[in-house]
């Protein structure tokens, strides 16, 4: 019997291209409110001996997370054979360490609970810094789907003359990554952060940029504020406007027009979170990595 596929709300498009990779049979999944905010899942149709895929966009995730663990426990209470988790973009990853006095770990507790409801999970370039693989904290099947093939693909086919520009020093693994795909020189900025929307980088060496077209890249831009303090500097240096591209594209508030008016030439995303900057689809890796994951499972 093939496979269940159920969209938590916001993420009914990309399930549909999941579903248009995968054959799965879709699933109607109503994620009911009661006047008093609690929430009632209902799943059809039976769900009782199939494999269901639960498929969730988890930016803005606190108001998120309950419903997709109530519906991953009524899969489970109704008789399903298997439970997975598609979250293109899985949310408190940053959170990696205790960064101030009575603070705590919150990766790993919010780890802990999906890891209690799913057998296995796919998302895409979590923000694995000081824990470095998922294992380190999820117990389950996990696969990590890279979007730097897909971007350096995108690069290629868009922008000319590119130079690669890390925004701090945490990207400089990864960006070096792409522009090896693309087959382009990179650099990589300094970055002092003074608080959540304070940041300054340090200015890119002009022999480098000479001649090219740079490309900020990152794996989030959620207030943006690293990007906007690269943008101007690269003006600064006399460079051509930016295109600046993130995977995950969470952008906070006004962060995306903040982005704009800072000078950026183009902002492109994948659509890991549904944004307007999506250009770089993912659905063709994550598909592959769930049907690695069912092929285990059955």
């Amino acid at each position: 019997m093939t496979a269940l596929l159920m969209a938590l709300p916001g993420a009914e498009q990309f399930a549909g291209h999941l579903r248009g990779r995968l054959g799965c049979e879709a699933g109607a999944l109503l994620v009911h409110q009661f006047p008093d905010g609690e929430t009632c899942p209902q799943l059809t149709p039976a769900v009782a001996d199939r494999d269901v895929i639960l498929v969730a966009a988890l930016n803005q995730p606190d108001h998120k997370i309950m419903a997709l663990y109530l519906c991953a426990c009524v899969a489970r209470e109704l008789g399903a054979r298997s439970v997975g988790l598609v979250a293109p973009y899985l949310p408190y990853m940053r959170q990696d360490a205790s960064f101030a006095p009575g603070q705590g770990v919150t990766a790993r507790h919010v780890a802990r609970l999906l890891s209690g409801c799913f057998d296995w999970l796919v998302t895409v370039d979590p923000h694995l810094h000081r824990f470095h693989a998922m294992s380190e904290l999820y117990p389950i099947a996990t696969e990590v789907v890279p979007a730097a093939p897909k971007i350096a693909g995108w690069i290629a086919a868009y922008v000319e003359r590119p130079v690669l520009v890390g925004p701090d020093e945490e990207s400089e693994q990864w960006v070096g990554q792409v522009a090896a795909a693309v087959g382009c020189p990179y650099t990589v900025l300094r970055k002092v952060r003074s608080g959540d929307r304070e940041v300054s980088v340090s200015l890119p060496p002009a022999t480098v940029l000479a001649g090219c077209t740079p490309v900020l890249v990152d794996d989030i831009i959620s207030t943006a504020r690293t990007m906007i303090a690269a943008t101007q500097q690269l003006k600064a240096a006399g460079g051509a406007a930016p295109v600046c591209i993130g995977v995950h594209a969470l952008f906070a508030d006004t962060a995306y027009a903040d982005l704009k008016a800072a000078g950026a030439g183009r902002i492109v995303s994948c659509d890991t979170v549904p944004h307007v900057s999506n250009e770089i689809g993912m659905s063709a890796p994550i598909a592959a990595a769930v049907a690695r994951m069912l092929a285990a499972a059955a």
